[in-house]
Formats: structure tokens, sequence, C-alpha cells
């Protein structure tokens, strides 16, 4: 790691922050959140969730209609976006396309008054941060896309901003490259202890690079927490299904002792978090891959009838239909083929299912 980039990192905090936009559409509603000093929060949720309106209400680029935001223990809620201690990372990169690489990287350092000594070196620390030594004197043109993003890093970077905005980062780019550029922003923010707030609607990237993932809908919180709770954890069918896939199936609460509850579903039963329910109708959140199918009958497990079955290189797809409700599957195991028209036996794994508090 270079040294000549050094982290300012603060924390952001939203005091019920509303924006209405033409006096009666809310694009964000009483929304009140901590984004801790040094790591990477997410903001996740489906197109028009008001995640965008919250990342840049953050950078001043949207004023706040009512509440407060603070960064640090500043309140910057009336302060214009060239007043904040922040830096954007836009999704169409932004790039001056006549000015070279390190001209691009290094504008707003001129701005900012440093030194042409400073200014080169932390130009060239931002370059070798994000992997592009050496590529100062080329074009944006020259570059390609996943190069070009990294140049957009690498010019955030430079200015040391107290937080780092991402809006999109990765949609121009192939899914391979999304893989290795959000691993690279990721290292980066690790290794430097940055505060990044990053916003996209694809929920494997913000699994695979969130500290934090804020899901929005309908321009609230739906729900906050790690990935690993989201994923395990929804707080509702919407979170469930939105993070990950997620079968919701018909089930039935007969008890509930000491916040475990007995739940039937099919011909078997299960003992599950309770989750604040009674007893009665309920709904279960099952991940298709911790579902198990089998030829052979196995203990507590339902009979369903297999109608498809699709190969997608390195698993399997499989959709069954049960007595309640059709389920879908996904398996590693390639090698036993299921025949398309029999019934197998389908088993919950651990952990597997997770009941639905009711919305």
């Amino acid at each position: 790691m270079n040294t000549k980039i050094k982290s300012n990192a603060s924390s952001v905090t939203f005091e019920n922050v509303t924006k209405i936009y033409g006096g009666t559409v809310k694009a964000v509603d009483r929304v009140s959140l901590t984004i801790e000093a040094g790591t990477l929060v997410t903001l996740l949720g489906p197109s028009g969730c008001g995640k965008t309106t919250t990342l840049r209400m953050i950078a001043g680029l949207e004023m706040v209609s009512e509440g407060r935001i603070l960064i640090g223990d500043q309140d910057v809620t009336k302060l214009p976006a060239t007043d904040r201690d922040v830096s954007m990372v836009f999704q169409s990169y932004a790039l001056f396309p006549h000015m070279t690489v390190g001209e691009n990287v290094s504008y707003g350092l001129k701005l900012s008054g440093l030194s042409k000594t400073d200014t080169k070196d932390k130009m060239m620390a931002g370059l070798e941060l994000v992997g592009l030594k050496g590529y100062d004197a080329r074009l944006p043109s020259e570059l390609s896309g996943g190069q070009q993003q990294r140049v957009a890093v690498a010019r955030a970077l430079v200015l040391e901003p107290q937080v780092l905005l991402f809006d999109e980062p990765l949609s121009n780019l192939d899914a391979k490259l999304r893989r290795q550029v959000r691993e690279e922003i990721r290292e980066i923010q690790q290794n430097l202890g940055l505060t990044v707030v990053y916003v996209t609607h694809d929920q494997e990237e913000a699994l695979a690079v969130s500290d934090r993932i804020i899901v929005m809908r309908n321009a609230e919180i739906a729900q906050s927490g790690t990935p690993r709770d989201l994923y395990d954890r929804p707080a509702d069918a919407f979170v469930a299904d939105f993070i990950g896939e997620a079968n919701l199936l018909p089930c039935t609460i007969s008890k509930v002792e000491d916040e475990i509850a007995e739940v039937n579903i099919g011909s078997i039963d299960l003992k599950l978090a309770a989750r604040g329910l009674g007893v009665g109708s309920a709904r279960l959140a099952v991940r298709p891959g911790r579902i198990t199918l089998s030829a052979k009958k196995l203990s507590h497990s339902i009979p369903v009838k297999l109608v498809k079955a699709t190969y997608v290189g390195n698993h399997m797809e499989y959709l069954v239909e049960s007595e309640f409700a059709d389920i879908f599957v996904v398996s590693t195991e390639m090698n036993a083929e299921l025949p398309v028209g029999d019934t197998v036996y389908l088993k919950f794994r651990e952990p597997g299912p997770v009941l639905l508090p009711k919305e």
C-alpha cells in the first residue's frame, strides 16, 4: 500500500431525512441511518427506491427537504457539494476525453492549490494504488472500460475525502470485469480504511463488497444489516426475494414455546426460530441452494414431482412441484441425474428455512 494516499474517513449520519420533489413526490421518506467511519456500506434496492437520491444528498448534489445530514460531527445539511469533503465515482466515469490519464487524476488536486510536485506525487501514488502505474500519459480512449473505471477511482482517492461515494460503478462492465473491479475497490477500501457508500441494484455485488447493506424500498429502509444477516434472516418477503433468490412457501405453526415454533410444511415438521410469530398460518423463506433433492427417500423429506432440469455449467437448476407450491432448487451435484417427470424427495438443509415475520 502506498502511504502517500491516506484516509480521512468520517462517519455519515442521517436524522429523519426526507427528500420531496415537486412538492408531493417523496423520493426519500424519514430515513435515519449511521454509516460508521472506515466501513463500506451499500445502498441496495430496485429502481426508484431512493438509493441514488440518498447518495446524492450525501454528496450535496441534492438538498434535503427535511431532517439533517452529518459527516463526522459537522452538520452539512445546507452545505453545497463544493464545501463537502466527499468524492464521487459516477456510473459513466466522467473522464475528460482530451486529457491524459495523469491529467484526469490530477484535476481535482490542481484546483485544491497543491504544488506541482505534490500534485504529481499524489497522482502517481493514486495510479499505483489502482494498478495503473505507467499509464499516466495515455488518453482515456486508449483504455479498456475496467481501466477507465480505475482511473475514476484514482481521481477520487487522491483527494483523500472523508467519504467516497460510488454510484452504480460497475454497471458498464461485463461480468468477469465486474468481479475483478469490485474486489479491487474492496481491497483499497480495507487497506486505506475508507468510508465508502456504494449504490447498486446488483444483489451479488452488494453481498460481495459490503460490511453492511441497507435495503431500500419505496423511499424507506426495509432492512439494514450485515450480508449474512440479510441473507439468513430477512425481515420480510421483499428482502428475502431481493437479497438472492428465495422460495416463499406456505406453512402452519402448530405450537410456540421459548421462542421456538413447531412448523408443519407438507408431510414434515420443523423446529424454527419463531421470530415473533404465534400459532396459525405463516410463510417460510427457503434459499434454492439450501435444498437437497434425491431419487431415494430421505428422512424428513417431502415427495415432489421434478418438472424441469436445466444444466448451467457449474450447477443444476431444478423446478419441482409439491402439493403446496412449486419450488426452485439449485444443486452443485452434477453426477446424479434426476429424470424429469419422476417423483423425487426434497429435504431442507441446515441452516435452511426461516419463518418470515408478519408484514
